[in-house]
């Protein structure tokens, strides 16, 4: 990416794409009537300021989720992707099979962890699997790679957060194995900051596989987001829809450069 392009990131909606920068964001949505909507907004907790290793991972994640209220406000017609009832039911399922098989003896503590981590991102993966959000989901990688690379890009994009897979997976299954071994009294806090510090140390590896994305490692750990791109999140999307997640970009890179 070249230097005087802004770092943006974004999410896909239902029915709309929302793109993100340093300090600002802008969300666009098809309403039900085909009209084009677009909000933006400066943001009012940047995330991109903090450097310290332990908290820049939490805080960008702060950073995303605290638009989404801002979001709710500009514009109530735009459909989160965690709005839909499945999702919502994948999600308390999910919860309480990881607490059944953690509590299971029949189990070992590392398969546990592995279960109960992948079992956690199911919610995510059906929240991104229906097909108008897998289509925004592409749109929104387009729109943004294009920017970017200064060529039209495809619907997978390197820095898409399918790539935390494996590491927040790798990460949270070993802090969750050694918080089980804490005295009993402390099991809960201890996977608590466990969460935080898997959250921490895949960001920072994240941002090692973007810088060195030849490297063997980088490929090995970016394999199992890419596949979840490639084959579930994302779709190719209608023209209509890249006019969308184009509508989102633009508005947004006006806040950032102003």
């Amino acid at each position: 990416m070249s230097e005087d392009k802004v770092r943006l990131g974004g999410m896909a909606l239902a029915n709309g794409v929302l793109v993100h920068g340093p300090k600002s964001w802008a969300c666009a949505i098809r309403t039900v009537d085909g009209r084009l909507e677009v909000a933006a907004q400066l943001k009012r907790f940047r995330g991109a300021k903090i450097e310290s290793p332990l908290l820049r991972g939490p805080a960008r994640l702060l950073d995303a989720m605290s638009i989404i209220p801002q979001i709710r406000r500009a514009l109530p017609e735009a459909k989160l992707p965690f709005q839909r009832p499945a999702v919502l039911a994948a999600m308390l399922g999910s919860a309480v099979v990881v607490k059944v098989v953690r509590d299971s003896g029949n189990v070992g503590p590392a398969a546990q962890e592995l279960v109960g981590g992948l079992l956690s991102i199911a919610p995510a993966a059906l929240a991104l699997s229906g097909s108008d959000v897998a289509a925004y989901h592409g749109a929104e990688h387009i729109s943004i790679g294009t920017y970017e690379h200064g060529k039209k890009a495809t619907k997978e994009h390197e820095r898409c957060g399918s790539h935390l897979v494996g590491p927040l997976l790798a990460t949270t299954a070993l802090g969750n194995l050694l918080a089980s071994r804490a005295p009993a009294h402390l099991r809960t806090p201890a996977r608590l900051g466990a969460q935080l510090v898997a959250v921490a140390a895949s960001t920072e590896i994240f941002g090692w596989m973007v810088r060195n994305p030849e490297k063997r490692l980088s490929r090995a750990l970016a394999k199992p987001g890419h596949e979840l791109q490639h084959r579930l999140a994302t779709a190719e999307p209608t023209a209509e829809q890249i006019e969308v997640a184009e509508a989102a970009l633009a508005a947004c890179l006006e806040l950032e450069r102003e």
